[in-house]
């Protein structure tokens, strides 16, 4: 065996860390989200407990039909600061474990480990040990695929949920993979999907048999990587999370809003937000830019680059500020606002601005 991939998911991880800090909330189906407001709210279900799920609840339900389908859920609003405080530790505990670990998201994770186990079984050994740690330590479960290589093992980690453990045969993964549904591989959404449908491709076994040329032609550089997937060959390695591109908050108001007021009131409330998330990954940046929705869900957006890069939370402010005045004589209600910061670099202070003044 040439290398050996965990894919780590933290079970629910929102819905998860309320129930953790909230020991009464266990058992019952919690959803992270908008305000329901009794089934008229607006917005979407950002996250829920399998509980919930069980009762036909998924992320991104609006708000208002996750409220018909079960109006005895518990429904709260995003913590997101804390959220990612968890995740700082869990990203820290899980690392402790790899030879190098990929985040590829606030609840997720690749991690290599290749040099620190000799087989499959000792594979299962270190997965469960990964389980115990989170558990004595963050009171939090996850699942966890572990293959070959990313692809297979992100697939494996999906397989059973939550507090899954499923090891992908390192042997034989073409195997393994075969009955799965073609659109258990991630990447595969719903065009990529309705596309194979056309040409009678549901499994990854019929995907299989499509030649390597053939994915080409359909998915041009694709079609390789689809190919080493379906195949149990994916070769891509484990690399360290790079800084990522922009960081955006939006928040949708409750009702239509014609006062523009209220919204200069919003866009700091926003500003703020994204202020937090910065701070919480020690980051800077160089464009701020805002994202206006009307009624009839007419979408502009407007950045403003600066000459130098910027941690300062009136820098945001202040400039969210100058660009919504371009809206302001517009007769129609606003529906949505957003604000977005982009060119992002670390900050390239001393250790002060560190996330350990954070966690």
């Amino acid at each position: 065996m040439s290398r050996i991939i965990f894919h780590v998911d933290l079970d629910a991880f929102y819905a998860s860390v309320e129930v953790r800090d909230n020991p009464r909330l266990a058992g019952l189906p919690v959803v992270v989200g908008a305000d329901p407001e009794g089934g008229h709210g607006r917005g979407v279900v950002v996250a829920c407990s399998y509980e919930a799920r069980r009762a036909g609840l998924k992320s991104g339900m609006p708000i208002s039909r996750a409220y018909k389908l079960c109006p005895e859920a518990v429904y709260l609003h995003p913590d997101l600061e804390r959220y990612m405080k968890a995740s700082v530790r869990v990203i820290g505990l899980l690392g402790s474990h790899a030879d190098v670990i990929e985040q590829v998201g606030i609840d997720e994770a690749f991690l290599d480990v290749s040099s620190r186990v000799k087989d499959p079984e000792d594979a299962r050994r270190l997965a469960l040990e990964i389980k115990r740690d989170l558990k004595e330590h963050e009171s939090l479960s996850c699942s966890i695929g572990i293959g070959p290589n990313k692809s297979s093992a992100k697939i494996a980690s999906d397989i059973q949920k939550p507090d899954g453990l499923t090891i992908v045969p390192f042997t034989e993964p073409e195997k393994f993979l075969a009955p799965l549904r073609v659109d258990s591989i991630p990447g595969v959404g719903k065009k990529t999907r309705e596309f194979m449908r056309e040409r009678n491709i549901e499994t990854i076994a019929q995907l299989q048999q499509i030649p390597g040329k053939q994915l080409v032609a359909w998915f041009g550089k694709g079609g390789v990587w689809l190919w080493g997937v379906a195949h149990g060959k994916e070769e891509i390695p484990v690399r360290p999370r790079v800084t990522r591109k922009s960081l955006h908050v939006e928040r949708t108001f409750r009702h239509d809003v014609g006062d523009f007021r209220t919204v200069h009131a919003q866009a700091q409330e926003v500003g703020k937000e994204v202020f937090r998330r910065l701070k919480l990954e020690d980051l800077e940046f160089k464009t701020v830019g805002i994202k206006i929705r009307f009624k009839g869900f007419d979408t502009y957006t407007r950045e403003k680059s600066l000459t130098d890069y910027s941690d300062r939370l009136d820098v945001i402010l202040s400039t969210a500020q100058a660009l919504l005045q371009e809206f302001e004589g517009s007769s129609k209600p606003v529906r949505l606002l957003g604000v977005v910061v982009s060119q992002l670099r670390k900050v390239s202070r001393g250790s002060s601005s560190s996330l350990d003044s954070w966690v």
